[in-house]
Formats: structure tokens, C-alpha cells, sequence
């Protein structure tokens, strides 16, 4: 291949990485206002939770005969980089996005990053077919597309483009994806700042001196974190299997968990675990969380997504890992606004073995003064997670891998 070639071959991807990046942001744009909108609705008309069985019979009837072929949603991702086999639907995108908005607006506790990524995924791999490209290319493609839509959806650039690049198998991952991904990040992130779309801001105001002390006390939440990680792991799992195996019919598994969901929320008071629950991940910044709370989360978000309401599972992971550092500060003596930005990324690390972008995430979100703190705490999530995630299809390499093999 001759310069101009490569000239030429460069001057496509950076038209391709464009491309996604400002249709994957205006399409995270448009979700993250009406999923506002929804939101502000539910709190303001929270009757509407008994409504939620025909919500969950309306996301079930769309996939059950709409979208069978995308039903398996980040997996599928997974699955066609590890091993491309077709095109990605571009129907997966309003799918995801009808079965999220519907999921909130009705008070299901979800997320939103799987929407995102899933709409990033799924504009992305279309340009397969318009440039031609082999299944080489493609798997750059699916990478840009899970970059794009997770920078989008939670303003953090650096973090999106390296958890595009971790989830799907560092090792394998070859130079040009590396940069493609990093520019299709940023692409897409200021494509939603265009848009005015404003991102939740968190704050550590202190960051303690880093003595031997603090970094066991370091050392020990980053375990627990990573016991919570396997515990919502698990829960997501074992309600998904549950369901599958107690209903045959699909679109009736979240109707019945929709019954369930609303006579538990509305009739025992636990509408602060519908939803993504941002008020209660910003108030344990600075209030102390009751020790339980993270444990409901887990057990409603674990529900909601496992009787096959559609969402994503990082914001409730957010929910849990920042609640239970919250909880933590009572017998933990270090700064309760530290200890809630070190579970907000670290049980999110055990979660989805991303050790090091949630470590970058961490650091874009709550300034590097409390980089030590973070990194160490999600490297300990992440090894003391469990070798199973959120996302049943991820390859898991790299250092837990053989820590596993070699003890496990």
C-alpha cells in the first residue's frame, strides 16, 4: 500500500468515526431528554407505577414478534465481535430505546447505558454494508459503536473509548482501534454538548492524605465492592433463568414481574429503587445511605432487567456502588463522598471486568486527586468479582482470568 492509499484509507475512517460519532450522540441525545422527560412524569404522577404490567406486556409483545434476532441486546455486541457472523439489525436501536423509555416511564428500576451502547452498536455495524468492509473492519466498527454510545450517555470521552476497547478483549484489540475509538468517543460526546444535553456532575470535595492506613481501609472496600459486583452479577443471572425457565410465553415475563415490581414499589414504599435513582446516587455524596439500601437495589434491578424490562445495568451499579461506600463511611473512617465515588466505580469495574476505565471514568467524573483511591479500588473489585459479569457473552482475559484459573 503506497501513501496515498494509506492517506486515503485514513481519510475513510475518520469519515466513518464522524459519522457514528454525531448520529450515535444525536441518537443518545434525543434518548437522554425524553428519558428525562419520562422520569420528571413518574415522579410527578407516581400512580402511574400500577401501569407498569402493561408496560412490561408492551416491551415484551415488541421483541417477542419484532425483535427476536436483537433480543440479546450488549451480548449480541459481544458475540458478533468475538465471532461476526451477520450485520447487526438497525431495528435493534428503536427497540431498545421504546423498551427503555416504556421500562421508566412505568418505574422499572434500570439503567441507560445498554440503550445506548446497543443504538451506538447498531448504527455503527450499518456502515459495513455501505463501505464494504470485511469482518476485520467490522469488529472495529461494533468497537465504535459501544464507544460512541457509552462516551455519549455519561459525558466521560476517555472512559467510553477504553471501556469499548476493555469489554471486548484488551489483547486482541489492534492500534488503529485504538485511535479510531478515542476519536469516535469524542466525536459523539461533543455532538451531545451541541445538543445542550446536560450530564449529572459529582463531586469528592476531600481527599485524605494516602497513608498505609487509608490504602488497607482502600483495600478492604475494594473487596467488599467486588462482593457487591458478583452479587448483582449473579441476581441479573438467576432472575433472567428464573423467569425463562418458570414462563414459557415471553411476553408475559414482564408482565408478571410488572405486577410484582408495582405492588412492591408502590404498595411498600420503595419508589427511591425505580428508575435510575440519580437523586439517591448525588445524596450519598454527602448523607449517609441505610446499610440495606444497596441490597434493594440490587434485588429490583436484578428483577426488572431479568423479567425483561430493557434499560442497562451501569447506572444501577452506580446506584448500588455509591450507596454502599455511603454506607460504609459509618465504621470506615475516610471521607463519606470518597468512599461513595470509589463504589460508584468500583462495584461498576467487578461488574464488568473494566478495571481500567473505570479508573479513568472515575478520575473524569471526580477530578485525579482521588486517582489512587479509585484505581486501587477497582482493580480489587475487579479481581474479587467472580468470573462472571453482567454480560453472560464477554470473554474474560487478562489478569482474573488466570488468578481463576490458577487458584479456581
Amino acid at each position: 500500500m503506497d501513501l496515498k492509499e494509506k492517506i486515503l484509507l485514513a481519510l475513510k475512517w475518520i469519515f466513518i468515526c464522524l459519522l457514528i460519532g454525531i448520529l450515535s450522540g444525536s441518537a443518545s441525545a434525543f434518548f437522554l431528554i425524553t428519558l428525562e422527560f419520562v422520569t420528571q412524569y413518574r415522579i410527578q404522577h407516581d400512580w402511574i407505577i400500577w401501569l407498569l404490567p402493561i408496560g412490561g406486556l408492551l416491551v415484551g409483545f415488541s421483541y417477542y414478534y419484532l425483535g427476536q434476532d436483537v433480543v440479546k441486546g450488549n451480548n449480541l455486541l459481544l458475540e458478533e465481535y468475538e465471532n461476526p457472523k451477520q450485520i447487526i439489525p438497525l431495528k435493534m436501536a428503536p427497540l431498545v430505546y421504546f423498551g427503555t423509555i416504556i421500562t421508566h416511564l412505568f418505574g422499572g428500576s434500570a439503567g441507560r447505558e445498554g440503550t445506548a451502547v446497543q443504538m451506538g452498536g447498531a448504527i455503527a455495524d450499518q456502515f459495513t454494508r455501505i463501505f464494504k468492509l470485511d469482518n476485520s473492519e467490522r469488529k472495529t466498527l461494533i468497537i465504535l459503536g459501544i464507544s460512541a454510545g457509552f462516551a455519549s450517555v455519561f459525558g466521560t470521552p476517555l472512559a467510553g473509548a477504553i471501556f469499548a476497547l476493555e469489554v471486548v478483549y484488551f489483547s486482541k484489540i489492534n492500534l488503529k482501534s485504538i485511535l479510531l475509538s478515542f476519536l469516535v468517543a469524542y466525536a459523539a460526546y461533543f455532538t451531545v454538548e451541541i445538543w445542550q444535553v446536560k450530564h449529572t456532575h459529582y463531586s469528592i470535595p476531600l481527599v485524605p492524605e494516602i497513608t498505609a492506613t487509608n490504602l488497607f481501609y482502600t483495600l478492604i472496600c475494594g473487596a467488599l465492592f467486588g462482593f457487591a459486583a458478583l452479587l448483582f452479577s449473579r441476581s441479573t443471572h438467576f432472575w433472567g433463568s428464573l423467569f425463562s425457565k418458570t414462563i414459557k410465553y415471553p411476553p408475559l415475563r414482564p408482565f408478571v414481574g410488572g405486577i410484582i415490581l408495582a405492588i412492591a414499589i408502590a404498595g411498600f414504599g420503595f419508589s427511591k429503587f425505580s428508575g435510575l435513582g440519580v437523586p439517591v446516587i448525588v445524596d450519598a455524596f454527602t448523607n449517609t445511605n441505610a446499610w440495606y439500601d444497596f441490597l434493594l437495589k440490587i434485588l429490583f434491578t436484578g428483577f426488572t432487567l431479568g423479567a425483561g424490562f430493557k434499560g442497562g445495568e451501569v447506572t444501577p451499579l452506580f446506584f448500588v456502588g455509591a450507596t454502599f461506600g455511603s454506607a460504609l463511611s459509618l465504621v470506615v473512617p475516610m471521607p463519606i463522598a470518597l468512599l461513595a465515588g470509589m463504589g460508584f466505580v468500583a462495584v461498576f469495574s467487578g461488574a464488568t471486568h473494566t478495571p481500567i476505565a473505570c479508573t479513568v471514568m472515575g478520575m473524569e467524573l471526580f477530578g485525579i486527586e482521588s486517582g489512587i483511591f479509585i484505581a486501587i479500588a477497582c482493580v480489587i473489585a475487579y479481581l474479587s468479582s467472580g468470573s462472571v459479569g453482567i454480560y453472560k457473552s464477554q470473554i474474560v482475559k487478562g489478569p482474573k482470568y488466570n488468578l481463576y484459573q490458577k487458584w479456581f
